[in-house]
């Protein structure tokens, strides 16, 4: 079975280059973000890592830690981290998995269970391990997304959607296509128009189902 928003994450006990702990400690009260690539010293996923760390200040002014997680081994993940750094001009102060077992990639259903590593393996062999899991205080999954090896990630759409998630969770709103921060929000038709004013003052009904406020935040 898939790992599904609002499904609570499994609590695995991972290595990584900065040492061995439960992913649901180490997560603590903060948002995380766990990006995942199929292979260490791969193009595309050092241009991704070196955004990554290029964007430390946004993850922590929006009180996100993010952990990366590749199909091979500690020391390769230390080695990596100078070519990263090197591309991207910026420390990568983040820790990576070593999933050289498959535990994580399994756990979170992005190989099946059936899955190993083949000797001389290339990055084919573990392709669709290319997903973004962002994760609430309360360690349940909020948004996945899922990328071919060949297209890097838009990191401004996942602060886009992290923001989008902080904002909606935090003040019972939902946001629009396109939406940035500052821009107006939606009221949930969950909420009755009465309830909606004594929430929210006055709101535009654009459409009977499509009420709009100014952004809370």
């Amino acid at each position: 079975m898939g790992l599904r928003i609002n499904d609570t994450i499994p609590d695995l006990t991972v290595e990584t280059d900065q040492g061995t702990f439960s992913l649901h400690d180490w997560i603590g009260d903060s948002w995380a973000i766990l990006f995942s690539h199929p292979k260490d010293f791969t193009p595309v996923c050092t241009t991704e890592f070196s955004v990554v760390a290029q964007l430390a200040d946004e993850w922590e002014k929006r009180g996100t830690k993010v952990i990366g997680v590749s199909v091979d081994g500690v020391e390769d993940h230390k080695k990596w981290k100078g070519d990263i750094e090197t591309y991207g001009g910026a420390k990568a102060g983040f820790p990576i998995i070593a999933d050289d077992g498959l535990a994580v990639s399994k756990a979170f259903d992005m190989l099946p269970a059936e899955a190993y590593l083949p000797d001389g393996r290339t990055p084919a062999d573990s392709a669709t391990v290319r997903s973004v899991f962002i994760i609430g205080p309360d360690k349940q999954l909020k948004l996945s997304m899922t990328y071919p090896m060949t297209v890097g990630r838009n990191f401004a759409e996942i602060i886009r959607a992290l923001d989008g998630l902080q904002t909606s969770i935090g003040k019972g709103v939902a946001t629009p296509a396109n939406w940035v921060p500052g821009e107006d929000v939606i009221i949930p038709p969950s909420v009755n128009n009465e309830d909606a004013k004594a929430k929210f003052g006055e709101f535009d009904a654009v459409l009977p189902y499509l009420r709009k406020i100014k952004d809370p935040a």
